[in-house]
């Protein structure tokens, strides 16, 4: 049916129904644009596309295991990529050229100090990685603040005074004796481009510290001692490579020791199934040596129970005595001791009375011999014979007790020499 044909209420709805279907595909479209914009954003943040990149080279001796687009670690974290692995040309000293890209902020690790490149095995299938150390000191290796050169130094007086704590040297400043007077890095004062201006350099080096940009823009050259434009192709943009062998070459390495060690390791399993063998001939000696002795140590099992019974026998007291002289000697002994001392009381006793009766009769003779002088001789020579037997007496084992000498403090009488 024509339009013009239809009825003005349902021209009208149709209009409507036009305008709200406009509308749909209208905002549709603006949702799918964002959504894919959205994407686009966060593909290029994840892939750094909106970061410094700094530009790298090195150079390997294979190229083996790398690939453009591998990632390039430093410290574990994944922080560029390789973007161009190239052989050299015939006459150069090289064989292959690695371009790498480091991304912000790790590039700002990288210093004159000690920064370096590893091509570590990345796994065992001959896959390898760049892996950038991280420096300790020196200088940045790249910048992004733009270097100005000052060949006259007025004017790079006057924006010191302008802008005080601002300016920075970009260079390392050496006297008339190659003595470094002033680093890189270091603010720019009145007195210190007074000291400078007496060396009368031929341009001085040096940066806005409140200027980036978002780009490198400047690299530490070595031999000039200071930093000048950046590169990508320069020497200032190349890194040092350290570079182990790769797995497969390793691998053939460890099977080429392998082989030439066969022979010894052939000999060394004959000698030690000899030894196997004489160990086994032992151990079969050993067990017949140890059923003997086991034999023999049943033999000695009742001797060892027989000293076991006496040592215990031994140690009750008297026991020794009991072993001498039978079950009644310790009585017997017992008994010879103590008539043995009754008879030495006994002796003490009859010892005095018997000195108490020489005594008296020592007075008989001595009242004898005054009535009586010829009896003199006789009485001296009975005195005599009782000395001697008393002294006799005195030397007897039974009868010493009793003729003990008091103890006295006397020193011991010094013989002459």
């Amino acid at each position: 049916m024509p339009l013009q044909d239809l009825t003005p209420q349902l021209r009208t709805r149709l209009n409507k129904m036009e305008r709200a279907v406009g509308w749909f595909v209208f905002l549709a479209t603006a949702l799918l644009l964002f959504g894919f914009g959205y994407y686009i954003y966060h593909t290029a943040e994840r892939k750094g596309w909106f970061k410094i990149k700094a530009p790298f080279f090195t150079f390997v001796q294979s190229s083996s295991g790398l690939n453009v687009g591998d990632d390039v670690v430093m410290m574990g974290f994944g922080v560029g990529k390789i973007t161009s692995v190239e052989p050299q040309k015939p006459f150069e000293k090289n064989n292959v050229k690695v371009q790498f890209e480091i991304t912000e902020p790790f590039f700002r690790y990288l210093w004159t100090g000690g920064t370096y490149v590893k091509v570590n095995a990345a796994d065992f299938l001959g896959k390898r990685q760049l892996e950038v150390t991280r420096a300790t000191n020196g200088y940045a290796l790249v910048v992004t603040q733009p270097v100005s050169v000052f060949t006259n130094l007025d004017e790079l007086n006057q924006k010191v005074a302008a802008q005080p704590g601002v300016w920075q040297l970009s260079q390392d400043v050496f006297d008339e004796n190659t003595n470094l007077v002033f680093h890189a890095y270091d603010t720019l004062t009145a007195s210190n481009l007074q000291v400078i201006a007496a060396l009368k350099p031929e341009a001085i080096y040096a940066y806005d510290n409140k200027v980036t940009r978002d780009h490198i823009v400047a690299s530490w050259h070595r031999r000039n001692h200071r930093y000048e434009n950046f590169t990508p192709s320069s020497e200032d943009a190349y890194l040092h490579a350290v570079e182990t062998a790769p797995i497969g070459d390793q691998l053939q390495g460890m099977v080429s020791q392998v082989q030439n060690a066969l022979p010894g390791i052939l000999s060394l399993t004959n000698k030690l199934n000899l030894i196997l063998d004489n160990a086994a001939n032992a151990t079969s000696n050993l067990n017949t040596t140890l059923i003997s002795a086991n034999n023999t140590i049943v033999g000695v099992q009742p001797l060892v129970t027989n000293l076991t019974f006496i040592t215990a026998e031994l140690r009750d007291p008297g026991s020794p005595l009991v072993w001498a002289l039978g079950a009644e000697g310790n009585g017997q002994v017992q008994g010879v001791l103590t008539n043995l001392n009754a008879l030495l009381v006994n002796t003490d006793t009859n010892l005095g009375a018997l000195l108490f009766n020489l005594a008296d009769l020592t007075g008989g003779l001595n009242a004898q011999v005054q009535a009586n002088s010829n009896l003199l001789g006789g009485v001296s020579k009975t005195v005599g014979d009782v000395d001697d037997m008393v002294q006799g007496l005195k030397r007897h084992w039974l009868l010493r007790s009793a003729f003990k000498t008091p103890a006295t403090n006397q020193p011991p009488t010094k013989t002459k020499k």
